[in-house]
């Protein structure tokens, strides 16, 4: 039997390909080593656990959304307009404009490096929001007439779910990347017939900076998904936690994280340390668990290279 591995090329070349095709995302379709390395290294996924139902709008389905809605300022090159369904009773859709996957503006990095923050709110839909999101909708009672804070949400599908299918009295979704504020603004406005009395709202919210005094000791639950990558900015989310959420025995962070290696347990070293207290759960939802379990053993093949370290989100609750 032809040993598979000997005949590929070095994994420094395809993780190279991956990134010349983001770069230059216009230039032809993708060659033989991108479509290899998304094969065989990239972890990334189409569809993720397919929890929220998710549909690209294009043409003219695309078309009639944006002029219902009234959006003036999308790139036609560079963003995306996707529709998600809720999976509950009413089933109200989300709308929500985001960058199109693979797609790398060098200027983002110009960004990220004056504001002192990270990119991946713009690279794509990560699957640990889509469980957030998830989980949410099926602990609903849980919101109902808090304030919530989502932290690093990206383009902020975790905090529209709460605000559209939830009675939360307020929803704030933040990020640290200016960026990706602007997106989170836009599908907010883009969405506002859907939220009822909730309040919704977008915040630029860096970890590592002093928190303003209106919002200190105020949120009554913070969501954040895949926010414990980054080892170097462990301390200033944890004291952000910390700072933000309510004195209270009911107010509670959740966090949906995968391991990476160590990452998540040194994020929970830094919880420890600063006198907070957090409990750990794997299996915390049925469907997801038979997910994970399926896609572990092939049963599912719709999820190339899913691996539980990187892939799978750990449901971690800290409180005080």
């Amino acid at each position: 039997m032809e040993n598979t591995s000997r005949s590929l090329p070095s994994r420094a070349s395809l993780r190279w390909a991956i990134l010349r095709k983001s770069l230059l995302p216009l230039r032809g379709q993708p060659d033989n080593l991108y479509q290899m390395g998304m094969a065989y290294i990239s972890r990334k996924t189409v569809h993720g656990f397919n929890l929220i139902p998710c549909q690209l709008q294009n043409g003219q389905a695309r078309e009639e959304l944006v002029a219902f809605l009234e959006v003036k300022d999308l790139d036609g090159l560079r963003d995306a307009f996707l529709s998600y369904s809720l999976p509950i009773d009413r089933s109200p859709r989300l709308l929500l404009i985001q960058r199109v996957e693979n797609h790398v503006d060098l200027n983002d990095f110009e960004i990220c490096k004056k504001y002192d923050v990270d990119n991946t709110g713009l690279v794509c839909h990560w699957p640990s929001e889509e469980v957030l999101a998830y989980f949410c909708l099926t602990h609903a009672d849980m919101f109902r007439s808090k304030r919530i804070l989502e932290l690093g949400s990206g383009y902020g599908l975790a905090g529209l779910t709460i605000a559209a299918g939830t009675d939360a009295f307020e929803v704030v979704i933040s990020d640290g990347n200016p960026q990706v504020v602007d997106y989170i603004q836009r599908n907010i406005c883009a969405n506002s017939g859907v939220f009822g009395d909730t309040k919704v709202e977008s915040m630029t919210l860096h970890w590592n900076q002093e928190q303003e005094s209106n919002i200190l000791n105020t949120f009554d639950v913070i969501v954040a998904s895949d926010c414990t990558f980054f080892k170097e900015f462990h301390e200033g989310l944890a004291l952000t936690v910390k700072s933000l959420l309510k004195h209270s025995e009911t107010s509670k962070a959740l966090f949906f994280s995968p391991r990476r290696g160590n990452s998540l347990d040194r994020f929970l070293e830094k919880i420890k340390e600063i006198g907070l207290s957090y409990n750990v759960v794997e299996n915390y939802d049925s469907k997801v668990w038979k997910l994970h379990t399926n896609f572990l053993t092939d049963d599912d093949s719709s999820w190339p290279n899913y691996d539980k370290d990187h892939c799978y989100p750990i449901l971690v609750s800290i409180t005080f």
